[in-house]
């Protein structure tokens, strides 16, 4: 007989840590995996605004243990001392998700070369870095990734969109994503030896409440899906809960577009 899918999709047991898991994004990530049974820790520079998405998780009735912890994943004694606390807690990692970003959003004519550096640091070394420290964690349980990337690693932003607006595509941005992209595939070849696991998601317009203010703009957005809409935080839900339990099992190296199909024109 076949595993049930609701068994297939049973996180009892395992212990998730999502990197910016307090943010627009994150917090729905981290509401999928405690509702399939996971432990989460929810980590990014904000730790009081991850302890209360932890106890917010808790309140949900999850069976799991869920923990908020300051993490900084541009600095290699924070990831270290917040995988360190995962060991020490549970007793190691079975699913790390590397959603953090932050940064300026610079226009070509506007971005300078330290904007560059920084936006490389934060979207791509970063995800080195955490994958780095969390390797021997997910090594010794057959662990699985999920890298965070975006529609704008594998096409161009339209700039006619920004036309008119306050808002701005940075030049760093899509070519860090890209980068993801590559770099999930290669840990998929090579880490597939140590059982592990290792996809990519890539998220079209999930624009945050702040940016939803301009209307225009929005609608813009909105005319480039061709389900001409915008993505709600809780459609990413499905493509989390696939790649990070058995259900996707015998899936690696892939990258999950959920863009409303911004990406096939």
């Amino acid at each position: 007989m076949h595993r049930s899918l609701r068994d297939l999709m049973d996180l009892t047991g395992k212990t998730a840590l999502i990197s910016g898991g307090a943010g627009y994004l994150g917090m729905a990530m981290g509401e999928t995996l405690a509702e399939l049974g996971a432990s989460v820790v929810v980590a990014s520079r904000d730790g009081d605004k991850c302890a209360d998405l932890a106890r917010h998780l808790a309140r949900q009735g999850s069976v799991g243990k869920h923990l908020g912890m300051t993490l900084d994943v541009t600095d290699r004694a924070s990831v270290r001392r917040c995988l360190d606390a995962v060991e020490s807690t549970y007793g190691g990692l079975d699913i790390l998700i590397n959603n953090a970003w932050s940064g300026k959003k610079n226009s070509w004519s506007s971005i300078e070369e330290d904007d560059w550096y920084q936006d490389i640091d934060i979207s791509l070394n970063s995800v080195f870095r955490m994958v780095k420290f969390a390797y021997p964690q997910l090594k010794a349980r057959s662990g699985c990734i999920i890298n965070i990337a975006s529609m704008y690693g594998h096409v161009a932003p339209d700039y006619r969109l920004y036309e008119g607006t306050d808002h701005a595509n940075p030049p760093s941005y899509g070519a860090a994503k890209a980068g993801v992209l590559q770099f999930t595939r290669y840990l998929a070849s090579f880490l597939a030896r140590d059982g592990i696991r290792a996809n990519a998601i890539s998220p079209g317009a999930f624009p945050h409440e702040l940016t939803q203010a301009n209307q225009a703009f929005m609608q813009r957005l909105r005319y480039k899906a061709p389900l001409g809409r915008l993505g709600q935080p809780d459609e990413l839900k499905g493509a989390i809960a696939l790649l990070a339990t058995d259900a996707g099992s015998y899936m690696t190296g892939q990258n999950l577009c959920v863009d409303g199909g911004w990406a096939i024109w």
